[in-house]
């Protein structure tokens, strides 16, 4: 407790600038300025972001111990732009290369030192060309894959992707295609290359008092079948001998509905469903969820609730939300998620889960109870 109070008063001294936490390479916009590269300095075109999410957090579940500690997550980057419409992106973030997560747990026999810089890793390294509609990501860079209110049934908040993306947006319209390489991902340790194919397509119809979005979606995965897990543990999936029995060919479809105003607030509902082609068995799930409220200034807070089921093999566990159920597939249940903002770069925040693993993912071969609490502190600089 002593080193998250300490982190806490040193870090909310460096605290500076405005933005969203939850998807910090998205923060800094280039100013719509025709003579912005005429008129700018070369040192005002590089921008540089971050935040320090402190946690404490307990997991009970009924096959094996429970946990209970203490946790940060550091969040690095810069922006520099090379032209009116290209820039280079460079991001780091703590965790020791989980592709979704940048967790780290404070170690009570280790000076914070001796792991620190141990654990940072590049989670963003490439190059963005923006012009009007039209984005193309070439290197290792944040998803660009549409989520209804911040869905992770198919994709964990922090994934990024490593290969050439391209999207089209426009005021009714989103289109994303996209060749990926997963296992350029650090830490991955599977035994033969993994490629990734993805598309996406959302439709958005405006409506007087409230904004309806309807999309589906493509992943291809090739080279997961008879591979070994890319990080070294199945996250649900089915393996059987250490490697994948099935292939991961997965079908996304999704609604959501956006009010503007609902006592007082906004007010969100959203339903998708995930099927995996590639296997025969156990490869569907759902998600249903509403959010309430949006923590965007000082004293406004946001609630959201979900329930999800997904059965084994019916997303790539690695890539899906990586703190319900402990991470990955194969369960069921609740989520509550809720933020306040305190102050101009401050949130707090609390995520509650009440999981029932299925059999397959339980230690002891049976189902078992999931309950997972989070309670954050989060600075943005």
């Amino acid at each position: 407790m002593k080193k998250i109070l300490l982190s806490t008063t040193a870090v909310a001294t460096l605290s500076m600038a405005d933005s969203d936490v939850r998807t910090p390479h998205e923060r800094m916009v280039k100013p719509e300025n025709p003579d912005y590269f005429s008129t700018t300095h070369v040192l005002e075109r590089v921008h540089f972001k971050g935040d320090l999410r402190l946690r404490y957090e307990s997991i009970e579940r009924d096959d094996r111990d429970n946990k209970y500690r203490n946790r940060y997550r550091l969040r690095l980057g810069m922006r520099v732009d090379l032209t009116d419409y290209l820039r280079f992106d460079v991001g780091m973030r703590s965790g020791f290369g989980n592709p979704t997560s940048g967790n780290q747990t404070f170690r009570d026999d280790e000076p914070l030192g001796d792991y620190f810089f141990q654990s940072l890793r590049f989670n963003i390294l490439g190059l963005t060309y923006h012009e009007k509609e039209h984005t193309v990501k070439i290197g290792r860079e944040p998803y660009m894959m549409y989520r209804p209110i911040k869905s992770q049934l198919v994709w964990d908040n922090d994934v990024s992707l490593n290969g050439v993306n391209y999207q089209y947006k426009d005021e009714y319209n989103r289109v994303t295609i996209g060749a990926n390489r997963p296992t350029l991902e650090e830490n991955s340790v599977a035994q033969d290359d993994v490629d990734l194919l993805i598309a996406q397509y959302v439709y958005t119809d405006k409506m007087d008092t409230a904004k309806f979005n309807v999309g589906a979606g493509m992943y291809y995965y090739d080279g997961l079948k008879g591979n070994t897990p890319m990080f070294g543990k199945s996250k649900g999936n089915t393996v059987v001998d250490g490697v994948y029995v099935n292939d991961y060919h997965i079908v996304e479809a999704f609604g959501e509905l956006q009010f503007k105003d609902v006592f007082g607030m906004p007010f969100k509902v959203a339903a998708g469903v995930a099927y995996n082609f590639g296997a025969d068995d156990n490869n569907f799930g759902y998600d249903l969820a509403f959010q309430l409220g949006k923590a965007k200034h000082v004293g406004d807070w946001q609630v959201k609730y979900s329930y999800t089921d997904l059965q084994e093999d019916a997303v790539f566990g690695a890539y899906s939300d990586s703190d319900n159920f402990g991470g990955g597939t194969a369960a069921k249940g609740h989520a509550i998620r809720t933020k306040y903002k305190m102050g101009k770069n401050l949130y707090i925040a609390g995520n509650f889960f009440f999981d029932t693993l299925y059999a397959s993912k339980s230690k002891s071969g049976e189902e078992a109870d999931y309950e997972r609490v989070q309670l954050d502190a989060i600075i943005k600089f």
